[in-house]
This record gives C-alpha cells, sequence and structure tokens, in this order.
C-alpha cells in the first residue's frame, strides 16, 4: 500500500448555531481527522452518511484530477454525531488529501466551499456547514454568513486563548429531531448569542448559544449540566451543533474538579485545548 496524498482538518465546538439568526460561528479543537489518499480500494467504516463518495462526486464534478484507482483510509480523534463537527473535520481533511495527492493547490476558501457542497450533497448538513469548515481548516473564530461562498461569507473574526482548557462531555448519540421552528422561537436569546460575538465576548456567546439550543431542542439536561459548571467554575458552558455533547471552557486549573463533577454523573469526558494551528499536508514519501 502507497499513500498517494494526505490531510488533515480540526474538530470544532459552536459558538453561534447557524440556524438560530442565519449566522454560524464555530472554533477549531486540538482533536484532529486524518485521511489518506492509498493505491488500493479500502473499506471505510464510520461514513454513515456517505459523505466521502460525495467528496469523490464534488471533486469530479469540478473536473479536478483523480487517481483511476485509489482508496482512503481515516484516523480521527473527533467523536461522530455528537455536534463536535465531525463530518467538516472529515470533508475537508479529504479535500486536502485529494489537493495533495493532484498537486491543484487549492485555497483553505475553496476547500470550504467543497466541503460544505459534499455535506449537503449527503444530507449530513442543514446549512453547508461553511461556520464548521472553516474551523476544521483554520484556528480562531469566524462568524459567518452560511448562504454566501466562503470567500465572501466572513463577517467578522478572531482568535481565542490557547492556553484555556476545553472539556467535552459526551453523552452518548443524538436523538432528537433538529425542528427549524423550535430554533426559531428561540431567536430572542440566539440575538444575545450574536450580539456578544459582535462586541468581543466569544465565550459568553458560547454560553448563550447553549441555553438557546437546549431550549430548541428539549434538552433540559444539557442547561442543567452547564449551569452547574459555570456555578463550579467554568468560564463557558453550552451545547455544540445540535448536540447532545456539552462544551465546557475552564481555567486549566479548574479541569480536573469541573471534569469530576460531570464524571460523577456517569458521562465522559475528553480534555482538549483550541486549535493553535491546522497542519493541512502530511509529506508523502
Amino acid at each position: 500500500m502507497n499513500v498517494l496524498g494526505s490531510g488533515r482538518a480540526n474538530g470544532a465546538i459552536s459558538i453561534l448555531h447557524a440556524l438560530g439568526t442565519g449566522r454560524g460561528c464555530s472554533v477549531g479543537i486540538q482533536l484532529e481527522t486524518e485521511v489518506q489518499i492509498i493505491d488500493e480500494r479500502s473499506e471505510v467504516n464510520d461514513d454513515r452518511h456517505g459523505l466521502l463518495d460525495s467528496v469523490e462526486s464534488c471533486w469530479r464534478g469540478e473536473g479536478l484530477p483523480i487517481p483511476d484507482k485509489f482508496g482512503w483510509k481515516i484516523e480521527s480523534m473527533v467523536p461522530i454525531g455528537q455536534g463536535l463537527k465531525s463530518s467538516s473535520a472529515l470533508s475537508c481533511a479529504a479535500f486536502r488529501a485529494l489537493n495533495s495527492c493532484a498537486w491543484t493547490g487549492l485555497s483553505n476558501s475553496e476547500i470550504a466551499d467543497l466541503a460544505a457542497k459534499s455535506q449537503l450533497m449527503s444530507n449530513c448538513a442543514i446549512t453547508g456547514s461553511m461556520d464548521d469548515n472553516w474551523a476544521s481548516l483554520e484556528p480562531g473564530w469566524k462568524l459567518v454568513d452560511p448562504t454566501m461562498g466562503a470567500s465572501d461569507s466572513i463577517i467578522i473574526q478572531g482568535t481565542m486563548d490557547d492556553s484555556l482548557s476545553v472539556i467535552l462531555c459526551l453523552r452518548g448519540q443524538r436523538s432528537v429531531e433538529i425542528s427549524q421552528t423550535r430554533f426559531s422561537e428561540q431567536h430572542q436569546i440566539f440575538e444575545r448569542s450574536l450580539a456578544s460575538i459582535m462586541s468581543g465576548s466569544t465565550l459568553d456567546s458560547l454560553s448563550s448559544n447553549g441555553m438557546a439550543v437546549s431550549a430548541a431542542t428539549r434538552d433540559h439536561e444539557a442547561l442543567g449540566i452547564s449551569n452547574l459548571c459555570i456555578a463550579s467554575g467554568a468560564i463557558a458552558s453550552g451545547i455544540s451543533g445540535s448536540g447532545p455533547a456539552i462544551a465546557i471552557v475552564c481555567f486549566e486549573d479548574d479541569t480536573e474538579s469541573i471534569s469530576a463533577i460531570i464524571e460523577d454523573r456517569g458521562l465522559l469526558t475528553i480534555h482538549t485545548r483550541f486549535a493553535s494551528n491546522v497542519s493541512p499536508i502530511e509529506e508523502v514519501s
């Protein structure tokens, strides 16, 4: 088996859910997905939506070069179906692998556009997840208009303190249907979250967004856990994506005590940090 190309992208957490106001914002975390293109067919597990087939279709649809015979090899640290942007990480890493293999020199904005198209094609995203795609590709956060192409989508952007700890609380697989109507009912709280981003209070936005998503998905447990974590010293806490994972941001010294509160409820935690850099390509020998 020979590796023809390789690409990496990060998982991410939500700051503002795009269904709430028509604007979305996410930030990358240090959980990577790596995709390799190999010179033989291979079976891929955990591609529930057939996303890699859509990636290939989008690539071919652009008339870009692709090997006659190839397979995918996936290694990912990003939990699937948790709201931690595993689909964006997979699609962005896959397009980076194709970019590496074909020497096409695509920019991050071009890859973000292709990733959005592939996710819509495979029905694993409602909006195309442009905010999540940017978070998977680059460090920091971007508030975006998901109806625009990637290069024109960015409204405002900024960085995160990568010395802060990010605790991910995992609560099993998503079991609720996402309702646009219920998200619209929480418009005022989502608008508060948007205003916090615009005023520079990004972590306040994460918590407000979490309140709104909890209400829209009727996830009272998530709201209770988030409130408990904040009362116990966390800087911010809220559901990521549409759940069920909860993202908690805290100072490093508080990581163990806050994690213990979550684990005492029989829930799993992952400790990570905000992404400080995304390595797009692994050298292929």
